[in-house]
């Protein structure tokens, strides 16, 4: 089937009266089920799983590629508005979205957020499409060295995430690598740090963590110094402007949004990787090649550009390997090919030879998906916005409910909400003694995948002793490239500061 052929049967398969009804219902429910806390895109897919049992494999998948596009997108909201990151790759966008919000500026702050989210979703569709068999080998070619040194690329955002706290920013990030040791051990399947306890055998789970640090943290700092949560007439009243940045701002991160769709996509497309990796990435490597690093994190477009963009190009990465060689290049990617083999499609090479018609449909919901979700995210936002006319001793405890009722339904299990309420305390008291709570976080998501894959390509690699193994491992060109950039990120910042400092101590004499 040719690409012409390919267009056409997807956009009319779309357009359908009844398949686009489906679709619209699709982002509906991925932006609400997105925006929800503790509810990941994995388990927004998995919800929707039942809608597609009566339809045919074509349009389920289609259906299914909606909700998936739509969830990423929706976390996105409720973290700028009430530092609440609905999906774990929208913890990133409370860095910037959040103090905008506080500042009046909710509306711009989310219209920077969903133009950017369908730039970057978009510009992963054509990936996708175009090419998907070439990207898939080139992604293949990744050994655990190389997704190590991705993975701990992200890590060097530490030095730069406080430019004049490095040492407690640093210490916060160990912490988080140390949680991501807790439980079972991946390689080797024995118990480690868990001191006794089953509730700790499954690890730490990541979600429940994330709410507890940043929901009930909150809502700990403003009971204890109360702060009424106002944005003029852009959040305060209920009320959202979409407030679009002039085109002088747009300008300004144009090349954000390039790397950051750029970075998304392959970094969707490796195995195991997925959008929560590519936001963190993606955000730490623009503050490392910003000209102002130390604007991030008060309040800027350039982080919520370069995490949204992100976190919505992996969508369309994560489904090339799925579509190309039937390996998911993600959770959300891996339920949805259940989904597909239990209504018995052959997920594999010949996929894309045999069915083509899986990729056109996968396309064109994709696209036409990232175009809707801006107008359907707008009035979603809106109504999420009249939350902020309630009083916050109302306010307070409702986050908290809705905090309990999203670590709950992570693994239905109640020990994930004591793990909540334990973060927020330990939350809390790390932001009461200045150590950074969002560093810690940074740990605990890369800390698991960085130690496996460092595990792995340490015993696959050729030497004799430890130092020819790792010897061994830097020697390959990428792994060494990518490592060297890491070192260069991680020591500038500290360089930087010494040499002004030396050189305010010579003015000074």
């Amino acid at each position: 089937m040719a690409l012409s052929e390919m267009l056409s049967y997807g956009f009319g398969l779309c357009f359908e009266p009844a398949m686009f009804i489906l679709l619209f219902v699709a982002i509906i429910l991925g932006t609400v089920f997105g925006a929800l806390p503790g509810v990941s895109a994995t388990m927004a897919v998995t919800l929707g799983i039942p809608f597609t049992y009566s339809m045919d494999p074509v349009h389920g998948i289609a259906f299914l590629v909606a909700i998936y596009c739509a969830s990423i997108t929706g976390g996105g909201m409720t973290a700028i508005l009430f530092k609440i990151p609905g999906v774990p790759s929208s913890a990133p966008a409370t860095f910037d979205g959040y103090p905008m919000a506080q500042r009046g500026e909710a509306g711009k702050a989310l219209t920077v957020q969903l133009i950017t989210s369908a730039i970057g979703g978009l510009f992963a569709a054509i990936c996708m499409f175009v090419l998907s068999p070439q990207l898939t080998r080139a992604a293949l070619s990744f050994g655990p060295s190389e997704l190590f040194a991705i993975t701990f690329l992200g890590l060097s955002i530490l030095t730069s995430l406080e430019r004049d706290n490095k040492a407690r920013t640093i210490i916060s990030g160990l912490i988080g690598l140390f949680l991501a040791c807790i439980g079972i051990d991946p390689l080797l399947g024995v118990k480690r740090l868990n001191y006794g306890s089953n509730m700790l055998l499954s690890g730490i789970e990541m979600i429940p963590v994330m709410i507890g640090i940043f929901a009930v943290t909150e809502v700990l700092k403003q009971t204890y110094k109360p702060k009424n949560i106002k944005a003029d007439d852009h959040v305060g009243g209920g009320k959202i402007k979409a407030n679009i940045p002039p085109f002088k701002e747009w300008w300004g991160i144009k090349w954000i949004i390039a790397r950051c769709a750029f970075l998304g996509t392959v970094v969707g497309i490796l195995p195991g990787a997925g959008a929560t990796i590519a936001s963190f990435l993606c955000y730490s490597t623009e503050v490392k090649l910003s000209k102002h690093p130390e604007k991030f994190g008060t309040g800027i477009i350039d982080g919520i550009a370069a995490c949204e963009t992100a976190n919505n190009a992996a969508t369309g990465g994560s489904m090339v390997p799925l579509l190309s060689l039937g390996i998911p290049g993600g959770n959300a990617a891996a339920i949805m090919m259940s989904a597909m083999v239990l209504k018995g499609v052959q997920m594999g090479p010949l996929l894309l030879i045999n069915q083509p018609e899986f990729l056109a449909a996968t396309f064109s919901s994709m696209a036409i998906a990232n175009i809707l979700m801006v107008i359907v995210a707008i009035f979603v936002a809106k109504i999420f916005a009249k939350i902020l006319k309630i009083p916050y001793s109302i306010l307070g405890p409702t986050i908290i409910m809705l905090a309990t009722i999203g670590s709950f339904a992570t693994k239905l299990n109640i020990a994930d909400v004591k793990l909540m309420a334990i973060a927020g305390i330990v939350g809390f008291i790390l932001v009461a003694c200045k150590f950074n709570a969002a560093a810690l976080i940074l740990g605990l998501v890369l800390g698991n995948l960085c130690e496996t894959n460092l595990r792995r390509a340490i015993t696959i690699a050729n030497g004799e002793t430890m130092l020819h193994k790792v010897m061994s491992l830097l020697s390959r060109p990428v792994t060494g490239i990518i490592m060297l950039a890491c070192l260069v990120m991680l020591l500038y910042p500290v360089i930087k500061d010494i040499a002004e400092k030396r050189k305010k101590t010579k003015q000074a004499a």
